[in-house]
C-alpha cells in the first residue's frame, strides 16, 4: 500500500482550518501520480490511510515515489495521519495466510514498508483508534509519534503463531526498554495511547482526534520555518544514535555541525540572532 506523499509547506492560516476527513479531495499536484489507498488535501498536505478492507489493514506494496510531487524549492515535512477509528490495524492476515516461506523471502515481503526510514524529511505520525502489528511497525517508523490517550498499540503477531516482521521487536525495545518490549510482544497484550506517552514511545497523547491532528500539523508547520539544511542534518545526527556507540554518535555529530558551517543558512542564522532579526532561510 502506498504509504506517505511529499507535503508541500502551508500557509499559516491552513492550520487553523478543522480537520475533516469528508472534505480531504483526492491529491491534485505537480505529480500526476494517483494511489489507490490514500487520500491527501493540502495545504497543507497530509495523507490518510483509506484502504477499503477491515479497519485499515495494510498490505505489502512499497510507499510511493516521493521524487517529484512537490516543487524542489518549496520546503517540505510529511504527516502520516490517522483515520479517527484505525491508525492501520495491521496487515491484511487472510492475505498472509497462504503465503510460503520462497514467496515471503525470494520477494522479501514487507520489507519495503522500511522505505518510510529513508526518507529526509522529518515523518510525523498522528495515532487515532488501533495500530497493532503491521500499525504498530509503521507508527514506529516515523520520526515523531503522537497519539490520542484512547489509542490502541501493540504487537499481537503471537497469537498468530509468529513475530514482528517490519522491525517491531527492534524499535519497541530501543524505545521502551527490553523488559517492557518482551512482555509485550511475548504475551501480545495492547497498550493505550496514555501508556504509550508514559513509556516514552509517543511524544505526546492528546485527548481528542481533532488535538492530535492539529498538534501533529502545528509541529509540521513549526519544523517547515526552519532551515531545510539545519533540519535535514538534525534527523541524520538523531537518527544515527540508534546506530552508533555513544563515542562514535558524537564524533558523528561533531562532523555534521563542523559541516553547516559551509552552509549559507548557518551565516544567516547567526548574523539574525546578532541582529535581534528573523531569519530568511535560503535552504543551502
Amino acid at each position: 500500500m502506498p504509504l506517505l506523499n511529499r507535503l508541500a509547506r502551508p500557509a499559516a492560516t491552513a492550520l487553523r482550518r478543522p480537520f475533516s476527513p469528508a472534505t480531504l479531495p483526492r491529491f491534485s499536484s505537480t505529480s500526476s501520480a494517483t494511489y489507490e489507498n490514500i487520500i491527501l488535501s493540502h495545504p497543507p498536505t497530509r495523507r490518510r490511510t483509506n484502504h477499503p478492507k477491515p479497519a485499515e489493514s495494510l498490505t505489502p506494496s512499497p510507499p510511493p515515489s516521493s521524487s517529484n510531487s512537490t516543487p524542489p524549492s518549496q520546503p517540505t515535512r510529511r504527516t502520516q495521519m490517522s483515520h479517527e477509528r484505525a491508525f492501520a490495524a495491521g496487515a491484511d492476515i487472510k492475505e498472509m495466510a497462504t503465503l510460503t516461506f520462497s514467496e515471503a523471502y525470494t520477494n522479501n515481503f514487507i520489507a519495503p514498508w522500511s522505505t518510510i526510514t529513508t526518507l529526509r524529511k522529518p515523518v510525523i505520525a498522528a495515532v487515532s483508534g488501533h495500530a497493532l502489528g503491521g500499525g504498530c511497525e509503521l507508527a514506529m517508523m516515523c520520526d515523531i509519534l503522537y497519539s490520542t490517550k484512547t489509542a490502541n498499540f501493540g504487537q499481537p503477531e503471537i497469537k498468530l503463531g509468529t513475530i514482528p516482521g517490519a522491525g517491531g521487536s527492534q524499535r519497541l525495545t530501543r524505545a521502551i526498554g527490553k523488559s517492557k518490549a518482551m512482555e509485550l510482544i511475548l504475551t501480545g497484550n495492547s497498550f493505550s495511547g496514555a501508556d504509550a506517552e508514559k513509556y516514552g514511545l509517543v511524544a505526546k497523547a492528546f485527548e481528542t482526534h481533532e488535538e492530535l491532528i492539529n498538534g501533529a500539523l502545528d509541529t509540521a508547520e513549526k519544523i517547515a520555518r526552519y532551515s531545510k539544511v539545519a533540519v535535514v542534518a538534525a534527523k541524520e545526527v538523531v537518527n544515527k544514535s540508534q546506530e552508533l556507540s555513544l563515542r562514535e554518535g558524537v564524533e558523528f555529530e561533531r562532523r555534521v555541525f563542523h559541516g553547516l558551517f559551509g552552509s549559507q543558512d548557518q551565516k544567516v542564522g547567526m548574523k539574525a540572532f546578532a541582529e535581534k532579526k528573523k531569519a530568511e532561510w535560503t535552504h543551502s
